[in-house]
């Protein structure tokens, strides 16, 4: 596990061994994961041009700087406040010229039109994406991102289990009204940020990704509730299931038995020196083998961290061994299209010792027909 303290010093060396002569990150992760920073997605370019050798500079723009600390992160900084007739793409470009050489990494979440523009005004560089140089590092979390993402699990649960005991009224609401009340709790359990809140009743829980919608929630509908947000800096995420009624019918109540054995075989798989796909693997046997592989029509499980869905991803297809560190969700779920959809999602931490399940709210279906 990396610590934070020499996150400039790993990207160097990584930089050296890909012969990258510069690294420009601007609205991503990457920049407030090596900063400290996290740059507003503006139509005004934030840049950190961070070379192979030299001082990093971050080119901002003139109004956000009073927001900026140059050592609040792994690594200090100068700062470079631009004014708005200024073009923060020269300045950036010429900084790179200053400092670099012509093998340049460039954030993948860096807007077209600033990359387009440096590639104008740097015409003779060889452009890579940045995540070849920091990816790695960052999927194995250190001990303060991995505190940081148990406390924002543990606040994730107290929304369940309000969501589990009847504490938020469900039936005769539409499904955005409780979207809303989840979205305000997971502020008040102390994230500073709500990132979603998916509520899909009936039918509409067969969408993974279901936009909550007008749609009034009736009697005995199966729900599927996946919601989290971020708390310093560090993202929740689970999903739970409700019935609303007094007793689950047996086709569901056997369908999430298959789903629960499958999610449990998932998180036991999270083992350090398995490869990612073998969660995938362990998960959706069970599901396939119950006859409803067709039904999981996603990948097992994201990785998480200062995203909710970042390196490393439990599909089939990634060969990567898991490290201690490795911070994922599993998350199998069984959709059956006009009818329902059922998912269970906890986050996991890769141990040594075995993999750490940060959630503990019940993962049985929760039936509340108040």
């Amino acid at each position: 596990m990396m610590n934070s303290l020499d996150r400039g010093q790993r990207v160097r060396q990584r930089m050296a061994e890909r012969g990258v002569d510069a690294l420009l990150l601007s609205v991503g992760s990457d920049l407030p994961w090596l900063t400290g920073y996290r740059a507003m997605p503006l139509e005004r370019l934030t840049m950190l041009v961070f070379p192979a050798n030299g001082e990093p500079t971050l080119v901002v723009p003139a109004l956000e700087a009073p927001r900026v600390d140059p050592h609040a992160g792994a690594v200090s900084f100068a700062i470079r406040p631009w004014t708005e007739t200024e073009d923060p793409v020269a300045i950036a470009a010429s900084l790179v010229r200053e400092t670099a050489g012509q093998s340049l990494a460039i954030d993948d979440r860096c807007w077209a039109t600033f990359v387009l523009g440096l590639q104008s005004e740097l015409p003779d560089a060889n452009w890579n994406n940045a995540t070849s140089i920091t990816a790695e590092l960052r999927m194995a979390k250190d001990a303060t991102e991995m505190q940081r993402l148990r406390d924002a699990s543990a606040a994730n649960d107290t929304v369940a289990i309000a969501l589990q005991n009847g504490e938020i009224p469900l039936i005769g609401r539409t499904e955005a009204e409780v979207s809303v009340e989840i979205a305000a709790r997971i502020v008040a359990a102390g994230h500073e940020v709500h990132n979603f809140s998916i509520v899909g009743a009936g039918p509409n829980g067969a969408s993974p990704h279901h936009d909550a919608s007008n749609r009034v929630i009736g009697r005995d509908e199966l729900i599927v509730f996946d919601f989290g947000g971020t708390m310093h800096g560090y993202c929740s995420d689970m999903t739970r299931m409700v019935f609303t009624g007094e007793t689950v019918p047996p086709d569901i109540a056997d369908a999430y038995a298959v789903l629960k054995a499958s999610q449990q075989a998932g998180v036991d798989a999270g083992v350090v020196g398995f490869e990612c796909q073998q969660v995938d693997r362990a998960a959706r046997q069970i599901i396939n083998d119950a006859g409803y592989g067709e039904y999981f029509i996603h990948r097992t499980g994201h990785g998480i961290g200062l995203d909710a869905h970042e390196d490393p991803y439990m599909v089939e297809g990634n060969d990567r061994p898991i490290a201690a560190g490795y911070a994922f969700s599993v998350e199998p779920g069984i959709y059956l299209p006009g009818k329902w959809g059922m998912r269970l999602e906890d986050l996991v931490i890769a141990h040594e010792a075995g993999p750490e399940n940060l959630n503990s709210a019940p993962r049985d279906i929760a039936c509340v027909p108040v």
